[in-house]
């Protein structure tokens, strides 16, 4: 256990969206148990109002945080929002900062997690077509999804974390008859991870249209979901105000608010920060635990 304050990084992101504001607002209600320093500077703008400059701010300083967080300077970060059409036009080749941060790490065992105050999720697949799902998901990519979410939930305080693995189809596709991926992909992961981790407890495969009211009632502590929008569905309706996307996998937690850089409500005070406030509480319990 660490023996003086952990250090928590912080960027501003698009410092012409709301980052800053909600920033400042989290910071005033974080712990006291840890150090919160600033990753990169502000620069002058006018909220509502992004330009090439504040894109470019918002490049530098992620590659900033990445060296910080690769070099153990910060023990976690927290990043705002940035607007990734801005940086792709500056040559941002990743399809969002989980990817960044991966790459700029080394790390190739990463997966997208996103966790609320009643639901955590991490995600088999992410940005694709509902059309390629099935082609996409294989059984050893569930059971790596579902080890870095068991890992994660362990370093983040749950001592013998409880995991349901969702099923694909429709009432898990009653029996083959609105398909088989349950049985042929599905059940073969969950074998392999109850041997792997016997320090967790996974279930499945889980009725999908049930598995996520019955993690927000707090049978679950994690879901393993085969495709984005059946996790990030519920998880929005139930957790939209404190939701955060963590990049899990990584030696040191990077995470961020679930929204975006909100341009058209920059600078008019009306910004909630309880997102922000959410994603320097998981960094900071992540920093006392291990995987």
């Amino acid at each position: 256990m660490k023996t003086e304050k952990p250090v928590i990084g912080y960027t501003l992101g698009d410092q012409a969206g709301i980052g800053p504001e909600v920033i400042r607002a989290a910071l005033q209600q974080v712990s006291p148990q840890a150090e919160y320093r600033l990753i990169g500077r502000e620069v002058p703008c006018t909220p509502g109002l992004p330009t090439e400059q504040t894109a470019q701010a918002a490049l530098e300083h992620l590659e900033v945080a990445a060296e910080a967080l690769r070099s153990g300077m910060i023990d976690a970060v927290v990043t705002a929002p940035i607007c990734k059409e801005a940086l792709h036009r500056l040559g941002f080749a990743y399809p969002g900062q989980t990817e960044f941060f991966a790459d700029r790490l080394g790390v190739k065992d990463f997966a997208m997690c996103l966790t609320g105050r009643h639901l955590t999720v991490a995600l088999c697949t992410t940005h694709v077509a509902i059309a390629d799902v099935p082609r996409l998901l294989r059984t050893e990519e569930i059971v790596r999804v579902g080890s870095l979410l068991a890992r994660f939930l362990k370093r983040t305080g749950k001592a013998r974390p409880r995991i349901a693995l969702a099923g694909l189809n429709p009432h898990n596709g009653e029996n083959g008859a609105f398909g088989s991926e349950e049985e042929t992909l599905i059940t073969p992961a969950l074998n392999a991870l109850r041997l792997a981790i016997p320090k967790a407890e996974f279930h499945g495969p889980c009725v999908p249209d049930c598995v996520y009211r019955d993690a927000a009632q707090g049978i679950y502590d994690g879901i393993v979901a085969p495709y984005h929008d059946q996790a990030l569905i519920p998880l929005k309706l139930i957790d939209f105000d404190n939701a955060v996307n963590a990049t899990i996998g990584l030696p040191r937690l990077r995470v961020s608010p679930d929204h975006g850089t909100a341009f058209g409500i920059a600078g008019k005070g009306i910004a909630s920060a309880a997102s922000t406030l959410r994603a320097f509480e998981v960094a900071l319990s992540s920093v006392y635990r291990v995987d």
